[in-house]
């Protein structure tokens, strides 16, 4: 990719254009620039001379760039609603693995432990794997969430304050989240799964939530504020 095509997808995705237009956009841009380079270049032109006659034509970057932003379609949801993509949709997701994961251990219950008081017990074979897929469920939501996040601020080169509202909403959520299992109301009957946000009502359970959100708040966030602090680094080279 040229520079001037460098900087023209760098300017478009912080003005909130998505990525798939932009690389439609550019990829069209790309074939247009080497027909009129061709046509420069049988004119007698030099291949150098040929790139820059082949770029005047194209137009300034500024025009280009303008073109696009001033058209709302082309705007990615992140930059109409970042609220909705960043507040709401996170917490869709993981209250979605919650409930899966839920879902998994109240028929793993009833399928590998009918009768039991609860699903919470020393366990073996198969219902180890199929317990554990839901452990995994529980676990990850909020780490694979978070990684989300970053991936979709990095690839729009979005500011910080919408991605970090996005990961501390997470963090606080997957802290807090917390399993019970009530016991059967009779014989032959299956117990009810449920979950809640345990919030803390001591200041240790209150330190050891704050605790678990700051753990998660670093691994996920991690990615996201190595990627800036690269690019500060390579604006001041």
């Amino acid at each position: 990719m040229t520079k001037p095509f460098s900087e023209l997808r760098e300017r478009l995705l912080r003005a909130g254009i998505a990525p798939r237009y932009v690389r439609r956009c550019l990829g069209e841009l790309a074939d247009h620039l080497d027909d009129l380079r061709a046509e420069e270049e049988r004119a007698g032109r030099s291949a150098a001379d040929a790139e820059s006659a082949a770029l005047i034509r194209l137009g300034r970057i500024d025009d280009l760039c303008t073109a696009m932003i001033e058209q709302r379609r082309l705007q990615s949801w992140c930059a109409r609603a970042p609220w909705a993509m960043f507040g709401m949709a996170p917490l869709f997701l993981l209250a979605a693995a919650y409930a899966v994961a839920c879902l998994i251990l109240w028929s793993g219950w009833r399928i590998f432990l009918p009768g039991a008081p609860t699903p919470f017990v020393r366990i073996d074979g198969f219902a180890t794997v199929y317990f554990g897929i839901g452990r995994s469920i529980y676990y990850g939501a909020p780490i694979l969430i978070g990684w989300g996040i970053g991936l979709v601020a990095v690839r729009q080169r979005l500011e910080a304050i919408w991605p970090t509202l996005g990961l501390v909403l997470v963090a606080l959520i997957g802290a807090t989240a917390q399993v019970h299992a009530s016991r059967p109301a009779g014989p032959g009957a299956t117990g009810r799964v449920s979950m809640d946000l345990a919030l803390g009502l001591t200041s240790q359970d209150a330190s050891h939530g704050l605790l678990h959100a700051l753990v998660i708040l670093g691994i996920t966030g991690l990615p996201y504020v190595a990627w800036r602090l690269r690019k500060s680094r390579s604006r001041c080279a």
